[in-house]
């Protein structure tokens, strides 16, 4: 029996559990399986690096506090965050990675910057 290349179909030879002709063959079969996966993840990568690019940009300008309307009209999603902390006291803080921020009441945040505690 005859077997062939799982990406080209071409002949193989050489060992028997060979499965590709080359590397270039072996990748791209694997990046054609997992393009799915990754594309969910690159999406969801870059709603987080936005998120952590406008706290860090409004945290640099010195706007600690900041209404919700106005960091959604920025394109923040809050939907997304690396981290969520919460305090003894129960106060709620969620992290995109390095920054984050604190919901407090009448739909204003309170934006904080580096969290040591980061496993």
């Amino acid at each position: 029996m005859q077997r062939s290349c799982l990406e080209c179909s071409s002949v193989l030879k050489g060992r028997k559990d060979q499965k590709f002709c080359s590397d270039y063959c072996r990748n791209s079969y694997n990046n054609r399986l997992n393009e799915d996966a990754n594309s969910v993840v690159r999406q969801i990568n870059r709603i987080l690096r936005k998120n952590r690019r406008i706290l860090e940009e409004l945290i640099h300008r010195k706007q600690v506090y900041k209404r919700v309307e106005e960091m959604l009209e920025l394109g923040f999603n809050f939907k997304y965050h690396t981290r969520v902390y919460q305090t003894k006291k129960g106060v709620t803080y969620f992290y995109c990675y390095d920054v984050g921020y604190m919901k407090m009441e009448n739909e204003r945040c309170r934006l904080v910057e580096k969290f040591d505690s980061i496993v």
